[in-house]
């Protein structure tokens, strides 16, 4: 079916990104996974051409443009080279957008010219070990010291935090018995601050070239200056972002779905088993054709989740739906797909291979499947 999701100067920025990643990725894609690492001059090279900077506002170098579909189509186009650009999609859909809406005058002229050009990239730190999806049960400690935050505590499961210049950490400034989602702060710690510590890439069962870590802080010295918001503040702050992370999370579940469906039409006219190719079977038109209809119910539904988050009408339950929908159907498609491969696509040379190990972590990251369904079960009044 036809998408009514773009318009022509979308349609513009997808032949950049495409010609980006044909000429700036592929090449050298496999080198990276070796490394486990992207180059951190590949987000300059983004910067130059204005992808890091779309929505970074025009007096500071930016687009000054606001349209999600513009990260969409990175998304998109990534997928369609089964490519993953490190925690690109991290620091675009999920860590930008706190800086844009909460940075004060001079946070916005210390950061956003170098957000803009790629020269400063960004990670979040949420997660710690044993705390899971419970932002509530956050123990990493900011305590005031004349103006300066001493910080201690760490953090796991970062992403991007190996090439990250500013790291916004969730940390807890204050204790309200009555209240666990009290004195919660965000503070932006700098790279090459003393005391702040990048610790074991972990090493995944996909997503190579993420560069995914922990990271320890250790009586870290953090200036007043880089509080990000009100101090207190930092739950609600975490929570309006929610339905952007979880939509970003969709759209590239739907793109990679799309792109595994796509390789193996091809590969099921190809390969020939019993004497014939193995797309003349019965069984292979009917699960290539199951999985078309369900990944047009899943667009249908991610493009309508977009058009309502650009008009400001996505809820928190209609994002949890469309993460919830998408990812499991990606689990799925994914999966027939490797099946049809048969031995090839336990090959990790094979794309296949690689798109099934990606895929399993989306229905974990940016709230569990169990955790959308809890929410969504509240917007159903039970």
């Amino acid at each position: 079916m036809r998408r009514r999701l773009y318009e022509p100067e979308h349609e513009e920025f997808r032949h950049l990104v495409r010609k980006i990643i044909e000429h700036e990725v592929t090449p050298f894609y496999e080198q990276w996974r070796a490394d486990g690492i992207v180059p951190r001059d590949l987000f300059r090279t983004l910067g130059a051409v204005g992808v890091m900077g779309f929505s970074v506002p025009e007096e500071f170098g930016g687009g000054g443009t606001g349209d999600y579909r513009y990260n969409v189509v990175v998304q998109e186009e990534a997928a369609r080279a089964v490519v993953t650009l490190g925690g690109l999609r991290t620091h675009l859909d999920i860590v930008l957008p706190y800086l844009l809406a909460l940075a004060d005058t001079d946070q916005r002229a210390r950061w956003f010219p170098g957000l803009a050009t790629g020269d400063l990239y960004t990670a979040i730190a949420m997660s710690e070990p044993g705390v899971g999806s419970d932002l509530a049960g956050i123990s990493t400690t900011a305590r005031r010291d004349g103006e300066h935050y001493v910080v201690d505590g760490a953090k796991t499961f970062i992403t991007g935090g190996e090439l990250a210049d500013l790291v916004i950490v969730v940390v807890r400034t204050g204790r309200d018995p009555a209240d666990r989602r009290a004195g919660l702060s965000l503070l932006v710690v700098e790279k090459g601050t003393p005391g702040f510590s990048v610790g074991r890439r972990l090493h995944k069962l996909g997503l190579a070239t993420q560069d995914t870590v922990e990271l320890a802080f250790d009586d870290v010295r953090v200036p007043v200056a880089n509080l990000l918001g009100e101090e207190g503040s930092g739950f609600a702050a975490l929570t309006r972002n929610l339905a952007q992370e979880r939509l970003a999370i969709a759209v590239g579940s739907v793109a990679q779905a799309v792109t595994a469906h796509e390789q193996t039409v091809r590969y099921v006219r190809d390969r020939t088993v019993f004497g014939r190719p193995l797309g003349q079977f019965q069984n292979t038109k009917f699960e290539l054709a199951a999985m078309a209809a369900e990944l047009e119910a899943g667009q249908a539904l991610l493009d309508a989740a977009v058009l309502a988050h650009l008009d400001g009408e996505l809820t928190p339950a209609d994002a949890a739906k469309t993460k919830l929908f998408c990812t499991e159907m990606q689990g799925r498609v994914v999966d027939r797909c490797l099946q049809l491969h048969g031995g090839y696509g336990y090959v990790t040379e094979y794309p296949i291979a690689r798109m099934y190990a990606d895929a399993r972590v989306t229905r974990i990251y940016g709230g569990t499947s169990e955790v959308l369904k809890t929410i969504i079960s509240k917007s159903l009044g039970l």
